[in-house]
């Protein structure tokens, strides 16, 4: 445990261990000054984008795994048991209790998607659809932080946040690589509606 700044943070998000940082306030925001004028209504696009695509990208990475994964996926992909952030702001919650949740789920599911896609690689690398869809949603999500990051520093002065990343498969076998996948991907197409949700009436427009 220990504290670590969004620098640090940005650097760590595709390492899928558990780490922590607390979340503190302060005088010396790094990416105060770093905000392009539209970055609400970026963060607005890539959250709807994240939500309108996860349940294809899920069903793609079913499909390349084969079997039993295509035909067992509520068994095998069932996500009770592994560590996802909880999520248990609403509507009513305080923007910037929001904002805060919205990091801790990004920056886990950055990580978890840098997981993914090297063993997907590894396990199927001609799998270019696939492939290219882990690559396009990593890439939206790292922008997505880099706008979470900016908000928070600029409207509350936040630049240091408690965020735990899942496990690592790395030395795991083929089954259960292709298992913690889907079970990862399950969870996120469950939870990123409720983000949408939640997050999309704290960005429109006044």
């Amino acid at each position: 445990t220990g504290v670590v700044p969004f620098m640090a943070l940005l650097l760590l998000q595709r390492r899928p261990v558990a780490g922590r940082a607390l979340l503190v306030t302060g005088s010396s925001c790094p990416g105060q000054g770093l905000c392009r004028s539209n970055v609400q209504e970026q963060t607005r696009r890539q959250v709807a984008l994240l939500n309108a695509t996860a349940q294809d990208l899920f069903s793609l990475y079913l499909k390349c795994q084969g079997e039993p994964f295509s035909s067992e996926s509520d068994k095998l992909c069932n996500p009770t048991g592994i560590f996802f952030p909880a999520f248990r702001v609403n509507r009513t919650s305080e923007r910037k209790e929001v904002m805060v949740a919205m990091y801790k789920l990004f920056a886990f599911l950055n990580a978890s998607l840098g997981n993914i896609t090297r063993d997907q690689e590894e396990l199927n690398p001609t799998a270019k659809e696939l492939l290219d869809r882990l690559h396009n949603t990593t890439k939206t999500t790292r922008g997505l932080i880099s706008n979470l990051t900016c908000l928070l520093c600029k409207n509350y002065n936040i630049f240091q946040v408690d965020v735990r990343y899942g496990e690592s498969s790395k030395g795991k076998g083929t089954f259960k690589k292709k298992q913690q996948g889907c079970q990862v991907l399950r969870k996120y197409v469950q939870v990123i509606g409720q983000a949408a949700r939640v997050l999309l009436p704290h960005l429109s427009p006044s």
